[in-house]
């Protein structure tokens, strides 16, 4: 699984899910120019609101991740905090396996993040109890913003590779 932004139809295999699931005001889209994808958009803390994110199905990279060691991101960001979610068939629907980053905001840097660094949650709480993530059980891949900070956002995305 390597995934770059060079296919043309990358932009429209992400969608996004935002807290206006829950009456929140905050909206994202995710778009592709220059081979660079950007998850971006603006977080509102109205209405009980707070985050946003978009994910997209992983169509075949389970295969090259089973044998990966976890998950290299090439990103660039804007002083926030973002997470990197992985959907799992070994978690519940509204669950997923995380790891929080704030990327470069100078320079893409590539970030690091072995299996072990994601940890399951569920609507933001840790989940203590959950399997251990296993990438061949992986539905999505996504990314979300809540740092409780309203205001803009973007996050540029160069390719998320597996780990060797």
């Amino acid at each position: 699984m390597t995934l770059t932004f060079e296919e043309a139809g990358e932009q429209q295999r992400w969608y996004a899910v935002d807290d206006g699931v829950m009456g929140g005001e905050s909206h994202s889209t995710f778009s592709v120019s220059d081979e660079v994808g950007r998850f971006h958009g603006d977080v509102s803390l109205d209405n009980g609101g707070g985050f946003a994110s978009v994910r997209r199905e992983p169509n075949g990279f389970e295969p090259t991740l089973t044998d990966a060691k976890g998950i290299a991101l090439t990103v660039q960001g804007d002083g926030r905090t973002y997470q990197l979610r992985l959907k799992s068939t070994s978690l519940g629907d509204a669950s997923a396996y995380r790891v929080k980053f704030t990327p470069s905001q100078d320079r893409f840097e590539t970030l690091h993040f072995p299996w072990h660094a994601f940890e399951a949650v569920r609507r933001g709480t840790v989940l203590n109890d959950a399997p251990p993530l296993k990438p061949s059980d992986l539905t999505q891949v996504g990314f979300l913003i809540a740092d409780r900070a309203a205001g803009p956002f973007c996050l540029r995305v160069a390719s998320l590779k597996p780990l060797n």
